[in-house]
């Protein structure tokens, strides 16, 4: 029989993976694995050392129950070997963008975990920065400082309510950058507000900021907010909401495997995140890795057009 590890954080989503974890790992049983359980700890890197440790001890699939930071720790434990298990999430976050993009249910850890009787996974890219690895977003700059800016608790108890009051404080002061972001096909040299590079459509809650996402290509979207001015911003902000952003003079936005980012004040901080995380300071050198970690993804309700290889039927893998 194969086998399952679930690596769960029990203090996320108000507690509800703990509530239903028998019946969660009911489901994994179902789904004909031999399924146990670890609940992380307050320790750095607990959920990373234990992927790892599953990882090089045979199991065959990993089911990451957590929010988004979570998920990133288990992608890390698991990205750098040379042979990967099959990994699932259980989202209990606050925005929970990746499961978003893979249409995995975010309100209801059951539902998540039932997914897997769907027998589909699809391979995914993951993103690597500096020594860090990362599945949804990387970010620098003063608005991506918002997602881990905003407190614990103020997440806990209003969830993305938090983020919209806590970008809204902070969009007044948006400092400039002075950078040089070199990718693929060329280079860009400036003062900037804010960069993205994204994996998938879904970043900060919204699906409109990559509308052209594969998450399959090999590819950053790489996104340069090329001005500091307040009304500008906003009317970039205002254009996401119908995808017009993406040929607006005041954004960089390129598709790009390989992503360079230098300040060019030498003294200056710019503070990458990483998944909503910090994930250290630039310089920062991005690569992504294609299709190099099967998710156990609801492929059928996933836009068509945003997968560019096969799914894998989870009967072939036994």
């Amino acid at each position: 029989m194969k086998r399952a590890r679930i690596i769960y954080n029990p203090t996320s989503g108000r507690e509800a993976i703990r509530r239903d974890l028998v019946d969660i790992l009911n489901v994994y049983e179902q789904a004909g694995y031999e399924t146990s359980a670890f609940a992380t700890t307050p320790e750095p890197n607990s959920a990373l050392n234990e992927a790892r440790r599953a990882a090089e001890d045979g199991f065959d699939l990993l089911i990451a129950a957590g929010g988004d930071g979570t998920i990133n720790e288990v992608v890390n434990g698991i990205a750098p070997l040379d042979k990967r298990p099959m990994l699932a999430i259980i989202p209990a976050g606050t925005t929970n963008d990746y499961a978003r993009a893979l249409r995995i249910p975010r309100e209801d850890p059951l539902a998540a975990a039932k997914v897997i009787l769907k027998g589909k996974a699809a391979k995914m890219d993951v993103g690597r920065a500096n020594d860090t690895y990362f599945i949804n977003i990387a970010a620098g700059g003063s608005l991506s400082e918002l997602t881990y800016s905003v407190p614990s608790k103020l997440k806990s108890m209003y969830g993305y309510l938090a983020y919209v009051v806590k970008g809204a404080e902070m969009l007044t002061r948006v400092a400039p950058m002075n950078l040089r972001v070199k990718y693929d096909d060329g280079e860009f040299e400036g003062t900037s507000s804010m960069f993205f590079l994204a994996l998938t459509n879904s970043v900060g809650g919204f699906e409109q900021i990559v509308p052209d996402a594969k998450l399959d290509d090999g590819k950053f979207t790489l996104l340069v907010v090329k001005t500091t001015k307040f009304a500008e911003i906003l009317g970039l902000i205002s254009e996401v909401l119908t995808g017009k952003h993406v040929d607006d003079p005041n954004l960089l936005y390129v598709k790009s495997e390989n992503v360079e980012i230098t300040p060019l004040d030498e003294n200056a901080k710019i503070m990458i995140n990483l998944d909503g995380e910090y994930g250290g300071d630039a310089p920062v050198v991005f690569k992504n890795y294609h299709a190099h970690i099967a998710m156990i993804a609801n492929v059928d309700d996933m836009p068509s057009d945003n997968l560019i290889e096969a799914p894998i039927l989870l009967d072939e893998q036994k």
